[in-house]
């Protein structure tokens, strides 16, 4: 196994270990664990793109254990109050309907690529879920979190219904 797939599942395995540290509030732990499972998405990212490291176990599992992540971080923040559930209802709308097509796709041997306003979608995800965790311990920062919060909402709608109409001959 690679480095960057190593890095990949580094990711998935700090998932229970976020989840753990957040329920005992254990905040700022919780935040450091999150933060260096993000940057592994970074790294693990570079790493197969400059050494041609690319796999198809890195082509699924990169985005699957960003999913994991964030959307621990999402359920933990409806269990607290941080966050509406609805909101997370959306987000897994698009994220279903993609996986869907994509499963339909890939039966008829076509491959679709994430595009640039999923990826976007991600990055203000993944900096939303730090920011949430530092508002529910002070506050502070609060407004900032709610930008990106609803800012990754907004690209999780854009990025789904452009993945839907880019891709409409899925459903021919």
């Amino acid at each position: 196994m690679n480095l960057p797939n190593k890095l990949t599942l580094l990711r998935v395995i700090l998932v229970p270990v976020f989840v753990v540290m957040y329920i005992k509030q254990m905040f700022i732990p919780a935040f450091i664990v999150f933060i260096v499972a993000s940057f592994t998405d970074m790294l693990d990212g570079k790493i197969a793109r400059k050494y041609n490291l690319i796999t198809n176990f890195g082509k699924i599992m990169d985005p699957l254990a960003d999913k994991i992540l964030v959307y621990s971080a999402f359920c933990l923040f409806i269990e607290d109050g941080t966050m509406p559930a609805w909101i997370l209802i959306v987000i897994l709308l698009r994220e279903f309907t993609v996986a869907g097509m994509r499963t339909v796709a890939a039966s008829e041997g076509i491959v679709i690529a994430a595009g640039i306003t999923g990826k976007i979608k991600t990055v203000l995800q993944m900096i939303a879920v730090p920011l949430l965790i530092i508002s529910s311990m002070h506050n502070v920062l609060y407004i900032l979190s709610q930008v990106f919060l609803w800012a990754s909402l907004v690209m999780t709608i854009v990025s789904g219904v452009e993945y839907v109409v880019k891709n409409k001959s899925v459903f021919a």
